[in-house]
């Protein structure tokens, strides 16, 4: 401290003498910067000159400090004028001034870099010198990219961009995203992603870990979920993410920051890839049990080979009951069936001919009466509820949905085979009813052939 500091008197000559120790904690400063720095003096002298500008040129603080201007070391004699020029323009000129041109390493070489330059003002406010920081014009454009890139992915990308942090929490979100999640950007900043989803939180949870403590998967993900929304429950839908774990560049050691989650809705290819494949294994089962079919001598059994190929990915049990009368109600006896319990092959029934006690507007009655395909869900009920649905139209316990499909040939009606789901399966749908009645023409005719050779 100064003696005037020191006596209790005030110095109004200036600002107090530093500290000591504050030249040290200035260079210190200067020489941890990122970016390359120097000073000039109002006449154009070098005053200070860090580490990352030696780094740059080659030249050291030693070689550089004194030097008037850039002029004969830095700089070829041809561009000395016109960069002193715009160098110590800087201190008459408000803000920071911004320029690009060439430097002379120590060793001969030429450096493209872009510098921004202000000016360095005494106590009494008149400009006392110029600072200028500079950087190779590549990095700053690395960096600037970097930047652009950013900000483009949260503003303009056509996929979801979401910046998780280590708490696996949202921290960024683009709009995108937010789109797809059915909630406001700000919204979702800092809430856990459970409150987010409704289905599929699990799996994301998981995958984010994973990459937060091992890294980047190598290849995308495909996640089903289904979002809350702000309107209420979502459709299920199929993301394909990808994930990146983002580390601190200031860090001497990797810590990670969080997770980059990217993501696009894929649902609509992968329901059409999915029913693809779908088409593509029931025609292979259509062609397989055509063939098993063609080496039983017996038609009954041909039936029921059709019938055990068809279940295949497709339902848990499956009925085959004939008409015996269709006037004046429809009465049905079971011909096959596939057992109640455990899965197993379709057997032929009894030979009683004791008709089948359906109930008034059975789906099998109904499909009898229209020709056609019908389909009968319990839908949502409770476990309860189900058995008692299924128990009263003579079905298997654990029977939920139902597909009954008509059996034709040669312009009658022979009867209807059934096929039955447990809940762990969705309902029948209409492509199901396509391929229970592709199936329903090959036992109908392998039962036709029964009947002839029987009769």
């Amino acid at each position: 401290m100064s003696a005037s500091r020191q006596s209790g008197t005030t110095d109004e000559l200036g600002p107090e003498e530093p500290e000591p120790g504050g030249a040290e904690l200035l260079a210190a400063l200067l020489d941890g910067m990122d970016a390359a720095l120097c000073a000039f003096d109002s006449d154009g002298v070098v005053t200070h000159w860090n580490r990352e500008a030696e780094r740059i040129l080659g030249w050291t603080a030693a070689e550089a400090v004194g030097r008037r201007g850039f002029a004969g070391w830095a700089v070829r004699p041809a561009d000395a004028e016109e960069v002193e020029e715009r160098l110590l323009a800087a201190m008459h000129a408000p803000g920071r001034q911004v320029h690009e041109f060439a430097l002379l390493t120590k060793g001969g070489g030429r450096v493209l870099v872009r510098t921004q330059s202000a000016a360095v003002r005494g106590g009494d406010g008149k400009p006392a010198g110029v600072y200028c920081a500079f950087s190779e014009v590549h990095a700053q454009i690395d960096l600037e990219r970097s930047i652009a890139l950013s900000e483009a992915l949260f503003e303009h990308a056509s996929w979801g961009v979401v910046l998780v942090d280590a708490d696996l929490r949202p921290a960024v979100v683009n709009e995108h995203a937010a789109r797809l999640l059915g909630i406001g950007r700000t919204a979702l900043l800092g809430r856990p992603l459970g409150e987010v989803l409704l289905q599929g939180v699990e799996e994301l949870e998981s995958a984010l870990t994973h990459v937060l403590a091992e890294g980047a998967p190598p290849a995308p993900a495909e996640l089903w979920v289904t979002a809350r929304g702000e309107g209420g429950e979502a459709e299920r839908r199929c993301w394909r993410s990808g994930f990146l774990r983002l580390g601190s560049p200031l860090a001497e050691e990797p810590v990670p920051l969080g997770v980059g989650w990217l993501f696009r809705d894929v649902t609509d290819a992968k329901r059409a890839e999915q029913e693809a494949a779908k088409l593509r294994f029931r025609s292979q089962q259509l062609h397989r049990s055509a063939r098993a079919a063609a080496e039983c001598e017996d038609p009954m059994e041909a039936a029921t080979v059709h019938l055990d190929f068809a279940l295949a990915g497709f339902a848990d049990h499956a009925l085959i009951d004939l008409l015996t009368a269709a006037e004046p109600a429809v009465r049905l006896v079971r011909a096959a069936a596939t057992p109640a319990g455990s899965p197993g092959p379709c057997l032929a029934a009894d030979k009683a001919g004791l008709p089948v006690r359906y109930p008034e507007g059975h789906p099998a009655t109904q499909a009898v009466e229209r020709m056609g395909s019908v389909r009968a869900s319990a839908g949502l009920a409770a476990p309860e509820r189900a058995r008692e649905w299924a128990s009263a139209r003579q079905w298997p316990d654990s029977s939920v949905h139902a597909l009954c499909a008509v059996l034709r040939s040669r312009g009658r009606t022979l009867g209807v085979v059934t096929f039955l789901r447990g809940g762990a399966r969705t309902q029948f749908e209409r492509a199901d009813a396509a391929y229970a009645e592709s199936v329903a023409v090959r036992i109908a005719a392998a039962l036709d052939l029964a009947a002839v050779l029987g009769d």
